[in-house]
């Protein structure tokens, strides 16, 4: 597996400054900005949102970094990340204001739009339940002077870290009757994510005023809002935040009912199978939120790895998943794979959630592997056994698809795509 600059770089400042020994001699290692600068830019050597990002030497080794100062950081083998824990499935449908024109809430494309959609709607006063709620604080900031204690899973016991006047951002700050909400908010779907960004703007604000600092993480994704509170129960504790409540919201717009996933299934015209690999990549959400950030920007391959919570397989797999329905391309310029959207993938993201959704279904339904599982679905009235997907498959011209080990994996992605596209009529 090749390594990514991030990797290339540690590894020559852990051989220059000898970390790991320094480590296992003292439990930690500072480093500061100038030292990463050398070999990269600390701004994105140090920018590990997930702990898929992390470069291989620190997840070898058990390890992270956070900042303790402006321009220093720590290294440890603390218990940075926590995984999202979805406790509610449900969708609240909310209806968005008309008297707002300068919101296109059909066609987010920024975490800060989100953030305002979420406001202007009431979908944050909703989930706060107060109807008092003003933006107050938000962008980069001082985090003052504070200590704490975090995990470190090597002793599995917890060390004392000192934090002054490292820089922190909020995105987005909201005050009502009796709490500040302090809201950290991403466009992009992850299993996990980094505590400190929400663990430092808590301790900043929690001594500063005295109403409770209520933490919540938002992830926008293709028309849902998820909202997570947090509470740190030991204010001086990282690791002491509980999930107090979560909950799904969109924004009301037309249903997308059974008969037109029907009219498409059976009016497509279907297409040869392209002479690509066949997708391997199960969470159309997912392929759907790559999509959203290749439209604002084209990445390269490790620019997707690294900033999205990826491993480099997971990014061949989505990358080549999009390519098959025809939605993203990729080209190469010095060196380097950069992924972008095709015509049809950037129309997609020019039309109302609804049309987007059909026509994500279309141009699935062209591919007669999908097409014949979601027939035999209504046929049979049940998602068909993996058995008879994998029949289904065999009779398609599938391109290089060799053993039964490699249908019956495939076989998944079908099935979840199926799945997905039924959900839409729920």
């Amino acid at each position: 597996m090749s390594k990514t600059k991030n990797d290339l770089a540690w590894e020559k400042l852990f051989d220059k400054y000898n970390i790991l020994y320094e480590i296992e001699n003292k439990g930690f290692y500072e480093i500061t900005s100038k030292e990463i600068n050398e070999f990269r830019e600390a701004r994105l050597a140090t920018k590990f949102d997930h702990k898929t990002n992390l470069p291989k030497l620190f997840t070898d080794n058990h390890l992270s970094i956070l900042p303790i100062t402006r321009g220093s950081y720590i290294i440890s083998s603390f218990e940075a990340y926590k995984e999202f824990n979805e406790i509610n499935i449900e969708i609240s449908k909310v209806p968005f204001p008309d008297y707002i024109e300068s919101i296109d809430y059909e066609n987010i494309t920024s975490e800060s739009i989100a953030i305002n959609c979420a406001f202007v709607s009431g979908i944050l006063s909703d989930f706060l339940q107060d109807n008092k709620l003003v933006p107050t604080v938000s962008g980069r900031m001082s985090s003052n002077e504070f200590s704490f204690y975090i995990n470190n899973l090597n002793i599995n016991r917890d060390v004392k870290v000192i934090v002054s006047n490292s820089q922190i951002e909020i995105d987005g700050g909201y005050e009502g009757t009796e709490s500040l909400a302090l809201i950290e908010a991403k466009n992009s779907i992850s299993e996990d994510f980094l505590i400190r960004q929400l663990y430092y703007p808590f301790r900043l604000w929690n001594e500063k005023i005295t109403k409770r600092i209520k933490p919540i993480f938002m992830v926008y994704s293709n028309g849902i809002f998820t909202l997570y509170e947090y509470s740190f129960q030991e204010p001086n504790n990282y690791n002491s935040l509980v999930l107090v409540k979560q909950k799904n919201y969109t924004l009301v717009q037309d249903d997308i009912d059974l008969n037109a996933i029907k009219d498409i299934l059976y009016k497509v015209n279907i297409i040869e199978e392209p002479r690509i690999q066949f997708p391997q990549a199960n969470s159309m959400k997912r392929l759907i939120n790559l999509c959203e950030l290749l439209y604002n920007n084209d990445m390269t391959k490790e620019e997707i790895t690294t900033t999205y919570d990826f491993d480099p397989r997971q990014t061949n797999y989505y990358t080549d998943a999009g390519i098959y329905l025809g939605i993203i391309d990729k080209k190469r310029e010095d060196g380097e794979i950069i992924y972008f959207l095709t015509h049809e993938g950037r129309n997609l993201f020019k039309v109302n959630l609804k049309t987007r959704q059909l026509k994500l279904i279309e141009l699935i339904l062209k591919h007669n592997a999908f097409n014949k599982t979601l027939k035999e679905y209504f046929r049979i009235e049940q998602m068909p056994s993996k058995d008879n997907i994998v029949k289904i498959m065999k009779e398609s011209n599938l391109y290089r698809i060799n053993s039964d080990s490699t249908f019956y994996r495939r076989a998944q992605t079908i099935s979840s795509w199926i799945s997905w596209i039924l959900n839409l009529a729920k």
